[in-house]
Parts: C-alpha cells; structure tokens; sequence
C-alpha cells in the first residue's frame, strides 16, 4: 500500500474517573501492529460544579491525578497523546452541558478540525481493551468497503470475578445480541448495535453529518442511526473489542445502568423480544414495491402513522420520490431505529411474552440447527432466565455470539 493510501487513525477515549482504566487501554494502543499513524485523544471530563459537592469531590481529585498521570505517560508514549482537560478548576463542564456525550463532542470537533477526510476515527471507551491487530483490523475493513461511511465493531465482554457482574452482563448482552440478531435476519438497514466503545467512522462522513449530538446517553446510537442515513454502515470485522463489565452510574441508560438495573432484578427496559414482532417489519419491508404505488395497511406501517400523527404518511414521500430505489431511502429514513424500537417496545408490551420462552422460540430461527441443538436443552431448566446457571448464560452468549459473527458477514 502506497504511503498517500494509508489514513490516520485518530483514536478518542472520554474519560470520567478512569484512573484505573487508563493505562491498559493506552498498553493496548502501543502494542498495535499498523503501519498507520496513531494519535490518541483523551478528554478528562466532569461538570465544574462537582468541585463544589462533597460527594463528587473525590471523583474531581481523581480526575486530577488522571491528568497529572497522562501529563507524565505523554512524554515517553510512542505514539502523540491529546489530553483535553475538561474537569479541572474552571475547565469543567457548565449548565446542562456535561457526559459522555460531550466529551466525545469535544474530541470529534477537535479531530475533525486537523483529520483528512480518508482518516478514521475511532471510537472508544477508556475501559476497552482490545488485540495487537485491531486497529489494522479496522482500516482493512474500512479500506475494503470503502461504501461504508462508518463501522459498528463486533464485541464481547470478558468475565470477572464479581458473580453478580457476570451473570448482569451476559443477560444484557442476550438482549443485545437478539435484538441484532433479529435485525440482521430482517434484512433492516439499521442492523448493529450501538457501543460507544466500538465505532470506526471516515471523518469526512463525520464531517458531513454535523459530528455527535452531544446527549448524556445514547449519543452512540443517533450517531450511527444519523451515519446510516447517509451510507452504509458495516457489521463485520476480524477482530472484537472488549469492553470491561461493570456496574455504573455515569449515564442514563447503557451497559452500566443495564446491569445495575437487572442485578437488582429488573430487566423490563431490556426484554428479550420476540421473533414474531421483528416478523411485522419484516412484512412491511417485503411490501415496499407495493407500497410506492398505493397504501398497505400493516401493523408497523399503522403504528408509524400514528407516531407521525398523519393518515397520508406516504402520499408526500411517493411525490418526492421519482423511483422506487428514492422511495426506498425515504421509507427507510421514516421508519429508522428509533422507530423500529419503538416499536418493538410496544408490541413488546402487548404480548408480554416471557423473555426465557421468547428466546426458545427465537433460536430456533436466528441460529443453525446445529447452533440451536447445543442450547435448547438449557431450556429445559426452567423458563425463567433468572433461574439459569452462570454456566447456561454463558453458553447462550457465546452461542449467540457465533451466529452473530456468522450474519454480520451479510451485511453488504
């Protein structure tokens, strides 16, 4: 490969009371093997008033030490390291602008003002760890599909020590991994899943976007949902990455909240859905060429008139549209993951299908037959997935997992 033909790689990790974290991540980035230039970026982050609130004093005293620690790493790191203070006296985050969401905001406008727009930005979270060869992993896919504006990483959780952690973590990642697994067998163009943790994006489809909305949660998901309407995201690559499972605070909802949530017993903002739901978007995608010439009453197609309040959601979107592959694209911007989601959760709560029975039912169509034969008998326990051994959750991630990796690979 030519020099000219090899982007950088701008690497950028928020970091809130990461101390502890840090310095593996960083390991993991000096190890890479690529012939690529890496720059690193990390926004130490938290809002100024903390310095102001007993309670959160601590977390500013560590977020201190943070600073001082990577002021010290910078000067024999082997690669340029960026640190953006943002949680110092009189440098945190003021009013209503604070999280996650900002420091990846203030990093991608930092990037995006010196990045070429073949360069890659890499998206990750400070407790990731990741193999020698996943940066190169990425540029290889990126550099082989150069149709896709951005990449949704594949990903599993290590275990821990914790129990309680491990068994929070491997349900949360059923419901992530039947969520796409279901996605991906529907053919929906918003097939991944959103991990802060694990998008690649060109910065100059960054750029044309507008880069993140800025949310204190779920600015992962809008922004691949907004990436996605503009190109293609891809679904596969060689190597995962590794987020760390643990509990946490530090977001509205996500991993941490997840799991702090389901060890407490509540998994109701995280249910296993059924296949049969997906089956009624599916209907309406099968139905599309029909739907460009005239109305088709399905129960997504119902639902997403109600959710835009109108009876002629279509009419406007056929005038625009002077060919089927522009209504297409309209739909599809219409009816994005948010919708999608949106309906799942209210059909969800319609059925009210137990999660055990309906991931029984769900494996016997989203995996193999030989994927599924080594899992059903798990079933035969119980239909309560809390009554699950750590051993049977564990199987049923990693046989998920496998097909999951196996139906990323479709994704043109």
């Amino acid at each position: 490969m030519a020099c000219f033909d090899i982007p950088h790689i701008h690497v950028a990790i928020p970091a809130m009371d990461e101390a502890d974290s840090l310095p593996e991540v960083l390991s993991c980035v000096a190890q890479q093997q690529t012939a690529c230039p890496i720059t690193v970026y990390i926004c130490v982050n938290q809002p100024e008033k903390w310095w102001e609130e007993e309670c959160q004093k601590e977390i500013c005293l560590r977020n201190a030490a943070t600073l001082r620690w990577l002021e010290h790493f910078r000067q024999t790191a082997p690669f340029p390291l960026v640190v953006m203070d943002k949680s110092s006296r009189s440098h945190g985050w003021q009013g209503k602008n604070e999280g996650v969401g900002w420091a990846r905001k203030t990093l991608f406008n930092h990037i995006l003002s010196i990045a070429n727009p073949d360069d890659l930005v890499v998206s990750m979270d400070a407790d990731t760890t990741f193999t020698p060869h996943y940066l190169d992993s990425v540029r290889s896919s990126m550099s082989t599909h150069p149709h896709w504006v951005a990449l949704s990483v594949p990903y599993y959780h290590p275990l821990t020590k914790e129990v309680s952690a491990n068994r929070a973590i491997l349900r949360y990642e059923l419901y992530m991994r039947n969520y796409l697994l279901n996605m991906l067998r529907i053919g929906s163009p918003y097939a991944f899943t959103a991990l802060g943790s694990a998008i690649v994006v060109r910065a100059s489809a960054l750029k044309k976007i507008g880069g993140i909305t800025p949310l204190k949660s779920g600015e992962d998901f809008y922004l691949l949902q907004k990436l996605r309407k503009m190109g293609p995201v891809g679904a596969w690559n060689s190597e995962c990455v590794h987020p760390a499972a643990r509990f946490s605070e530090r977001v509205d909802f996500g991993t941490g909240p997840a799991m702090q949530k389901g060890c407490a017993g509540d998994w109701s903002s995280y249910p296993i859905y059924s296949s049969c739901i997906f089956d009624k978007i599916a209907e309406t995608y099968q139905q599309l060429d029909m739907l460009y010439e005239k109305d088709i009453p399905t129960e997504f197609t119902l639902f997403l008139q109600q959710q835009f309040k109108t009876n002629d959601l279509w009419g406007p979107l056929r005038r625009n549209s002077r060919t089927l592959a522009q209504f297409r694209h309209a739909f599809h911007e219409k009816a994005d993951g948010l919708r999608i989601l949106q309906f799942l959760r209210q059909e969800q709560r319609r059925e009210n299908t137990p999660d055990a029975q309906a991931l029984c039912m769900n494996i016997r169509r989203i995996l193999t037959k030989e994927e599924s034969e080594d899992v059903l008998p798990l079933f035969c326990s119980g239909m309560d997935l809390d009554s699950f051994s750590d051993c049977a959750l564990e199987q049923l991630r990693d046989s998920m997992f496998t097909a999951e990796m196996r139906l990323r690979t479709t994704i043109p």
